[in-house]
């Protein structure tokens, strides 16, 4: 029910406008898809610490949708003050075309990412299929569900972690890793744009017999839904998901929010704001809060971009780039 409540009180502030007036006190905090719950939560908080702080209310705006979509937005127009994305590339664009600063990766702990997560299955309750790990996925008798990686860095998580899983099964046979895919990709019954239509696909239109998704969102999902409709599973090994953040400097400066966005993002590095983030189940770095939500995260072993694939700008031209990997393997879709 809480969920429902925050998820109603989300959509009354998804802002898609592509520009504002100026306000010092007001921010927009452009994000991805499934965060809309959790920076509610946020956006509450901090409110009253800044409150507290300086004498000042404050209003936080979100706008919600894939992250790479988010990121071509401000692009042309959106003016995000600033950005809580789930993927380094759709930040990345932003340093390079000028909207935020350079080494924005330095500006805040852990490279900018003030949690993490990895992609994880819900399967229909009672676990019917016996969904256990990536291997699974690939049965003719199992069909899939979530975001396509064209267009969400959700989608693109779940694409490179079964990527990763399939070149260490076959000790980095290429060949057989493509084949691996192929039949994954295969597997889905339904690319939706973003984290939430798939779960919305999956659980309410009832398509699929594994919705993949963030971690993250796969405990709210149980959380909403109830463990009599569905249930949630962490494969033994799994990608690494960083959520980076940054202040857009363009606009920002433009609207005099420079010190309010920073200490916005400061917040999420908080003993407090690490709590908000554990609490809707990400992982977070702050030591006294992952040991006090340690039995809420199954170990996985996880498996990084850099270590597997090279890198972002590697596997951005590697698997994603136009008649990349991603193309040459996307059968049927």
């Amino acid at each position: 029910m809480k969920r429902l409540v925050l998820a109603a009180i989300a959509a009354s502030l998804i802002f898609v406008a592509p520009a504002r007036a100026q306000d010092a006190n007001t921010l927009l905090n452009v994000s991805y898809d499934i965060s809309r719950e959790l920076y509610v939560a946020v956006n509450a908080e901090f409110a009253k610490v800044w409150k507290a702080k300086t004498g000042k209310d404050i209003t936080v705006n979100q706008s919600h949708a894939g992250s790479s979509k988010q990121a071509r937005a401000i692009l042309e127009g959106l003016e995000a003050d600033l950005v809580t994305f789930n993927q380094v590339t759709d930040v990345q664009v932003l340093a390079d075309k000028g909207a935020v600063s350079k080494d924005w990766q330095k500006a805040f702990p852990n490279n900018a990412s003030p949690y993490y997560s990895l992609p994880a299955f819900v399967v229909r309750a009672g676990n019917p299929k016996n969904i256990k790990n990536w291997d699974d996925l690939v049965r003719d008798d199992v069909k899939l569900v979530f975001p396509n990686p064209k267009t969400s860095g959700n989608g693109r998580y779940t694409y490179l972690a079964a990527y990763a899983y399939a070149l260490g099964k076959y000790e980095g046979d290429t060949a057989k890793a493509d084949e691996f895919i192929k039949k994954f990709l295969s597997n889905v019954a339904v690319f939706d744009t973003g984290g939430r239509a798939a779960t919305t696909t999956f659980v309410e239109r009832d398509i699929g017999d594994v919705l993949i998704t963030f971690e993250a969102e796969t405990s709210g999902v149980v959380k909403q839904y109830g463990k009599e409709k569905v249930a949630t599973v962490v494969p033994p090994v799994s990608l690494l998901a960083e959520f980076p953040v940054a202040v857009v400097d363009k606009y920002a400066d433009k609207h005099g929010t420079r010190d309010l966005a920073k200490a916005y993002l400061d917040y999420l590095y908080s003993p407090e704001g690490q709590e908000i983030l554990a609490g809707f189940a990400n992982r977070v770095n702050d030591k006294n809060v992952v040991e006090k939500h340690k039995a809420e995260f199954p170990e996985v072993r996880l498996l990084t971009v850099e270590n597997v694939f090279g890198g972002w700008d590697k596997v951005m031209k590697d698997h994603f780039a136009s008649g990349g990997k991603l193309d040459q393997v996307f059968v049927g879709k």
